[in-house]
């Protein structure tokens, strides 16, 4: 059994529009390395960061307190060293915190000869996304773990499903370089919903998951929808509605917010469709000012992975 390994945590989308707290997937070109190893010394260290000015002690970095909800259910008389080599923005909208937080644990766990299950790593993980978002909350933690689409059925106690990916799905990103924090961005929702609204939202949900199972774009297309969240995290975002304007007319099968923003998603069917729609989305922000990123992903169906 190895003493140190590599790993790649991948970034995510969350609530895939109509999956509010409860829907994910995981992306396989954007994502954070980390290395893992055991030390003689007991106890859980972060010994590096690189990327962005994040904290080094564990109980106020989220790869810490994942790592130490971990740690503390171990009888082991050695401990656990933790590298972090940033590649996605905190605040960024596409699971910053839960790579880390996935991260640490998956690789512990590799380390000691996987003893936990990715259900129990998610409830793992889960304390230290709650670090960042105030909140705990599974649906970028769940298909980091498991890869492809998730459900997140209950927390209390954890259920996470495991949803078919068709096969020729991808995912087209734009990251406007501005920052929106989870905690704030759930400050904008209401405390109450309207009845019509949250029936649409049930029936898009069902149907989004139909349409996993079946590989039916057209019902794809039709159900990727928020008419809760949407309305108002999407003020946060300049020019939202002239994105998601313009990938739609591109092809997408649908566009949305991922998680709390600002990164903004649109899923499509095929790589050719995905690149129309991120030139289409380049025009639309070419000349606001602000920089951005762009990324196209398949959708990674493994999650996590060892990479050394």
């Amino acid at each position: 059994m190895r003493d140190e390994i590599k790993l790649f945590a991948p970034a995510t989308v969350a609530n895939v529009s109509c999956g509010f707290d409860v829907m994910g997937l995981c992306l396989d070109t954007v994502g954070d390395e980390m290395v893992v190893r055991k030390i003689p010394k007991k106890g859980i260290y972060i010994s590096h960061i690189s990327g962005f000015d994040l904290p080094t002690e564990p109980e106020l970095n989220v790869a810490g307190v994942s790592a130490l909800a971990m740690y503390d259910t171990l009888d082991v008389d050695f401990g656990f060293e933790i590298e972090i080599y940033k590649n996605i923005k905190p605040g960024s909208g596409i699971g910053s915190s839960a790579a880390s937080a996935v991260g640490s644990v998956f690789g512990m766990n590799a380390l000691l000869g996987n003893p936990y299950n990715a259900t129990q790593l998610t409830a793992f993980a889960i304390k230290g996304e709650a670090l960042a978002s105030k909140t705990e909350h599974a649906d970028n933690i769940a298909p980091a773990l498991f890869g492809g689409f998730t459900l997140v059925k209950s927390l209390k106690p954890l259920q996470i499903l495991e949803l078919p990916t068709p096969e020729d799905l991808y995912v087209t990103i734009i990251h406007p370089q501005i920052e929106v924090k989870t905690s704030e961005s759930r400050g904008l929702l209401p405390k109450e919903v309207k009845l019509n609204d949250a029936i649409a939202q049930w029936a898009n949900l069902g149907s989004l998951v139909h349409a996993l199972h079946t590989s039916d774009y057209g019902l794809m297309k039709d159900a990727l929808h928020d008419v809760i969240v949407e309305p108002h995290r999407s003020k946060l975002i300049p020019l939202f509605g002239d994105v998601k304007k313009a990938a739609l007319s591109a092809g997408a099968l649908g566009t949305g917010i991922s998680g709390s923003g600002p990164s903004v998603f649109s899923i499509c069917k095929g790589i050719d469709t995905a690149t129309k729609v991120k030139n289409t989305i380049e025009h639309v922000y070419m000349d606001l000012g602000i920089d951005f990123d762009m990324h196209i992903s398949k959708i990674n169906t493994t999650g996590v992975k060892i990479i050394e």
